[in-house]
């Protein structure tokens, strides 16, 4: 490849990867990239149905950490019902009667329009406008096939339903993005109106209210501005964007470069390493989203950065923490024995090498974090490996892509 020629995004018949072309200068738009005003978007606004939609009623698919703070929000913030679909009946049982989650975020009490059921039919889905997923990405696929005709009734017939997911990563099996999944799942139509919820977000700390920002995204600007009115609240911000494959992309694979950032503490490693990892890192990620689509700015906003700066440095997280443990000599299968919750970077890590090899990108910490968990590489072995790879310009999101 010459210094003139520019390697092409690549395209798919999917509908995910038609998108402009960018500049081969990395986060620049090219001049046929649009992005719209805020006298626009307000435009938008005027002439759509936000405003006239009834009042929030919110169904939420999952009863983990995330799906119990962004309720426990909820709650609050619409001053209406919250209803919870839990699998585990002792799980329903303790939110409807003792107004707290035995299993996560157990210190929490719930306030008392959080309730919780095992049923999800027809009827409960006609009382409630929003369909907030928080469920892990694995589990995805299984979950819409289970509900898929009551879904197509409820949330495909009219503007009056709206569907929202909340979870991160990649499908293992199929190396699928939840977009993805529900465009093969659910059908093209159903997918442009969803909206992806991301950015740098503990659990435990929404529900203490302290000051949070998050991005949704959505194909459809309508959607996403409805689920801006369903969430945002004065301490907890929330922005749009019509790039849900590079929040989808960054919220995955942030997971893999935080156990990266876990290892490098844990083998102690000071702040000069970890500040050239988090921007290495980000710089994989950017080059990722690129080829699969996605808009590069979007790396450098709350779902990109932000998110990755959260993830990669505090124990709070859950990726962090494998990584850390990791890299004190700690064994992966005694580690997620005893994490106690799902830490997505684990499967996200192995689905993110396949999809580097399938893209024929060259993405080192990726292979590195790869060769630890699957492979039994020691992780000695494996940092001196990264420390001899060979360096080059900086930004090259269309050079030396390729192995």
């Amino acid at each position: 490849m010459t210094s003139h020629e520019q390697q092409q995004p690549i395209q798919s018949s999917s509908s995910l990867h038609k998108v402009e072309s960018y500049s081969s200068v990395p986060f620049l738009l090219s001049e046929s990239t649009h992005v719209p005003s805020s006298a626009e978007t307000e435009a938008i606004i005027e002439k759509s149905q936000i405003n006239e939609l009834p009042v929030d009623t919110v169904l939420v698919l999952g009863a983990g950490n995330f799906g119990m703070a962004l309720a426990y929000h909820l709650a609050h913030h619409l001053n209406d019902r919250i209803t919870i679909y839990a699998r585990d009946q002792r799980v329903v049982d303790c939110i409807n009667h003792d107004k707290v989650n035995p299993k996560y975020l157990s210190q929490i009490k719930l306030p008392d329009n959080m309730i919780a059921t095992r049923e999800i039919n027809s009827e409960i889905l006609k009382q409630h406008t929003v369909l907030l997923f928080s469920i892990p990405t694995q589990h995805m696929r299984s979950v819409l096939k289970q509900f898929k005709e009551l879904l197509l009734e409820a949330f495909s017939s009219s503007f009056k339903h709206l569907c929202i997911f909340a979870n991160k990563g990649i499908e293992s099996e199929s190396l699928k993005l939840p977009y993805e999944i529900i465009e093969e799942e659910m059908g093209l139509d159903f997918a442009d109106r969803c909206v992806f919820l991301s950015g740098p977000s503990f659990a435990i700390e929404i529900c203490e209210k302290q000051p949070t920002c998050v991005t949704v995204a959505s194909k459809n600007i309508e959607c996403a501005l409805w689920a801006q009115r369903v969430f945002h609240s004065p301490y907890f911000r929330v922005y749009t964007s019509d790039d849900p494959i590079g929040v989808e992309v960054c919220g995955a694979l942030k997971n893999v470069i935080a156990i990266a950032s876990g290892i490098c503490t844990g083998v102690g490693f000071q702040m000069n390493t970890r500040a050239a990892l988090l921007t290495r890192g980000l710089h994989e990620i950017t080059r990722i989203g690129h080829v699969m689509g996605a808009n590069p700015l979007t790396m450098s906003g709350l779902s990109g950065i932000g998110d990755l700066f959260l993830t990669c440095t505090s124990e709070k997280s859950r990726n962090f923490t494998v990584g850390f443990r990791l890299g004190k000599g700690e064994a992966l299968e005694n580690i997620l024995s005893s994490l106690g919750s799902v830490a997505e970077g684990v499967p996200t890590t192995k689905a993110a090498y396949q999809l580097c090899q399938k893209l024929k990108l060259r993405c080192p910490i990726v292979n590195a974090i790869y060769g630890m968990l699957y492979e039994e590489k020691p992780v000695k072995q494996a940092v001196k490996e990264l420390l001899e790879e060979e360096t080059g310009t900086e930004f090259s999101l269309y050079k030396n892509n390729l192995y």
